[in-house]
């Protein structure tokens, strides 16, 4: 069952890496968190920011949403999750860096391909995916090979959003202080390749 499963997961987490850095945990839980760097990831399994950067606890402020996708500066009320933890990790954490991360055989950007952006009977995963419909026309606008629009969207998508942090005010103003760093990532299951962008937008494998 999965609560078995869970449950002896926690047991070995308490037998082994807790066991190792009881220390650090109590810090941790004692003086609070300062993370340099915050992940913006998808919420796949199979693509875990802690596990591909060898992240130990308190290093990384991660936040994972379907597809990794940053929503554009919304003034309106509501409830703005992903908008709400990239204000915490700047204002409250100041971390040095946000990083977009984008992967293979993404659902999300697979969804938004098929056109669920554009149904209304979609739910809510058809409206948030309807964030990135722009960046899906422009990527089939190109007219690309159809083994490549998947792989070309994923990226597009990290690009859109790096874009669109770029809308509010308080990223705006720790980049241009030189306060802060925006970077694009994307991570390949299969081959457990990273690619990183460069100032350019065009992304490059990092060597193993």
């Amino acid at each position: 069952m999965w609560k078995d499963r869970l449950i002896q997961g926690y047991r070995e987490f308490r037998a082994g890496d807790f066991a190792e850095q009881k220390a650090l945990y109590e810090e941790l839980g004692t003086k609070g968190q300062k993370p340099k760097v915050m992940i913006i990831a998808c919420s796949d399994s199979r693509a875990d920011p802690s596990d591909i950067f060898n992240a130990y606890p308190g290093e990384m402020f991660v936040l994972r949403n379907v597809a990794n996708i940053v929503p554009p500066l919304d003034p309106t009320e509501g409830y703005h999750g992903t908008s709400a933890a990239i204000e915490f990790a700047v204002k409250v954490l100041n971390v040095e860096a946000l990083v977009v991360m984008g992967h293979e055989s993404c659902g999300g950007i697979a969804g938004c391909l098929a056109g669920m952006g554009h149904d209304p009977d979609a739910g809510y995963v058809g409206k948030w995916v309807s964030i990135i419909n722009e960046v899906r026309d422009r990527v089939m606008a190109r007219n690309l090979p159809e083994d490549q629009v998947t792989f070309e969207m994923e990226l597009e998508g990290v690009r859109q959003s790096l874009t669109n942090l770029m809308t509010f005010p308080f990223v705006r103003d720790a980049v241009e202080s030189g306060q802060l760093s925006l970077q694009g990532a994307y991570f390949s299951i299969i081959k457990a390749k990273l690619m990183m962008a460069n100032d350019s937008g065009e992304f490059e494998v990092i060597q193993a």
